[in-house]
């Protein structure tokens, strides 16, 4: 197994783009949506030390936690779907030469109750976009069963649990793009932005991240419409 990515580059601009989506470890494309490992290791490279806490609140497979393990971070992650913390727990089964605590939980990440207050060093996260992608079939709690206007409404608790639990002057990092309804765009990136706005957070960094192999993209492209494909998301950079 190849634990580290070959070639690799610390990104210097605002404009992030990874063709290849990155296969080492035991990271693949089999959960649907979750990021591409390039995004979670520059921010943890980034905006964290070794030895430091990382906490992933929308935990999915466990991409971020996989590469707090590599780069010698400690790290927590959650997920309200078990059968995704179970998918985790999976993909962290592997050996290598660092020696990180990485720990996960089933658990809602707009109501952290079992986190203290200023515990981490780094936030890292990539909550679903509303309901584009449902990943449960009625789990209470998950924001991926919500029309916008309700999961924006949970995204102020979950940018609020966010600046609780997060160290003083550390950094959280959220993934988002826009959607579109009926044709017409809901710019539910910058939506999600002024939650975390509102809780407090500072800006420091709109990251356009650009957009590869969307399974969505070829059913798109066989039928003739007036609008442009989303083909962006941002990587909005908080400081608390």
């Amino acid at each position: 197994m190849n634990l580290q990515p070959t070639n690799f580059k610390l990104e210097d601009t605002t404009v992030w783009s990874f063709p290849t989506r990155g296969s080492w470890a035991t990271h693949t494309g089999n959960y649907r949506g979750n990021w591409s490992p390039y995004i979670p290791r520059n921010l943890i490279l980034k905006y964290s030390n070794p030895g430091e806490w990382v906490l992933d609140q929308f935990m999915g497979s466990g991409t971020t936690l996989v590469e707090a393990k590599l780069l010698n971070r400690n790290a927590y992650g959650i997920d309200i779907n078990s059968q995704a913390v179970s998918m985790a727990r999976k993909n962290l089964v592997f050996r290598c030469n660092t020696k990180s605590n990485i720990y996960t939980k089933i658990g809602d990440a707009s109501n952290m109750n079992f986190i203290m207050d200023n515990s981490f060093d780094l936030i890292c996260m990539h909550p679903p976009y509303a309901d584009i992608i449902k990943y449960s079939q009625g789990i209470e709690g998950d924001l991926s069963l919500l029309p916008t206007e309700k999961f924006l409404k949970k995204m102020d608790d979950v940018a609020a649990e966010a600046y609780r639990v997060l160290k003083p002057g550390k950094k959280c990092a959220t993934m988002m793009g826009d959607i579109r309804k009926k044709g017409k765009v809901i710019p539910l990136g910058f939506k999600t932005m002024e939650r975390f706005l509102s809780s407090g957070f500072l800006l420091e960094e709109i990251i356009i991240k650009e957009q590869h192999n969307c399974r969505s993209t070829s059913y798109w492209e066989t039928r003739k419409n007036n609008f442009l494909l989303l083909a962006h998301e941002y990587i909005f950079v908080f400081q608390k």
